[in-house]
């Protein structure tokens, strides 16, 4: 191997080392533990039952991976299945259910995504966020409304915001 190979080598190693350094291979993300994810759901199964209702709760993390999931005693029985779909829907959608129902019933090019696997476009499905960042999703079922559903799911998240205000 001559010295001009050797250069166009080094040329072309160091070309594909810069470019490497122009982007970043992997990321850091921050989810709830799954002791949070049980103060939400206590939380939030709580307030429905103040309320005289019975629920399901599901909480996913920032993955949508669930952490936790409780039925009430005489919640539906395709409630906890809602209610983690709730909570899937909000982290896809990084959005409430509510407001996404919302927007999709007055949009009907926006209505498919109703038709879409895995997604439950009714109230109830709330997302956690920490300093910014979306850290999880709680869904609530068995409420006679959706808007009932989320302020159960918004009662769970507000157990633990002083705690995410001050995480690192």
């Amino acid at each position: 191997m001559g010295i001009k190979n050797i250069f166009i080598s080094f040329i072309l190693m160091s070309s594909f080392a810069a470019q490497a350094e122009e982007f970043e291979v992997l990321f850091t993300s921050k989810t709830l533990t799954p002791e949070a994810a049980l103060m939400v759901s206590k939380a939030a199964l709580d307030s429905c039952r103040k309320s005289g209702l019975q629920v399901s709760v599901a909480v996913v993390d920032s993955g949508g991976n669930v952490q936790v999931v409780i039925r009430d005693k005489l919640a539906g029985i395709s409630s906890p299945d809602a209610a983690i779909l709730k909570a899937k829907t909000s982290i896809n959608f990084r959005s409430a259910t509510t407001a996404l129902s919302e927007a999709v019933n007055s949009n009907s090019e926006a209505s498919g995504i109703k038709q879409l696997p895995g997604i439950l476009v009714l109230g109830g499905g709330v997302i956690i966020q920490a300093s910014g960042s979306m850290v999880g999703a709680v869904g609530v079922a068995g409420a006679p409304d959706g808007k009932s559903d989320e302020k159960c799911a918004l009662a769970g998240v507000e157990t633990i915001q002083e705690l995410l205000e001050f995480a690192d």
